[in-house]
């Protein structure tokens, strides 16, 4: 199964349950919450937006990259996965989910 596929998939698991909406981003497909993205899939990898903490916990593992969108800039709270399967693919959805969902809440 191709990263693609285990994004989309995921993302339809997720919006049956969740404030979802889609969008594009760097001309990617893109998965929005309150309108902020929050995820999207580019260049083979799922890309989330995490805290800056989580970031550097998965770049450390060797789960994650830091996300540059090609402009020579590391994005600080943005990271690049590649999901070994569904599940894994779901969960760091949720987890980018969550982490943005709790920013755009007006009581947040």
């Amino acid at each position: 199964m191709t990263v693609e596929e285990l994004f989309d998939g995921a993302a339809a698991a997720l919006a049956a349950e969740a404030d979802l909406e889609r969008g594009r981003m760097f001309g990617s497909d893109a998965l929005k919450v309150g309108g902020k993205v929050f995820a999207l899939c580019s260049r083979g990898a799922v890309v989330v937006k995490v805290p800056a903490a989580r970031v550097e916990e998965l770049v450390s593992t060797g789960e994650g990259e830091p996300f540059d969108p090609g402009h020579g800039r590391v994005m600080r709270e943005w990271v690049a996965v590649r999901p070994v399967d569904a599940a894994a693919c779901e969960a760091v959805l949720r987890e980018a989910h969550a982490f943005v969902a709790g920013r755009t809440r007006p009581d947040a």
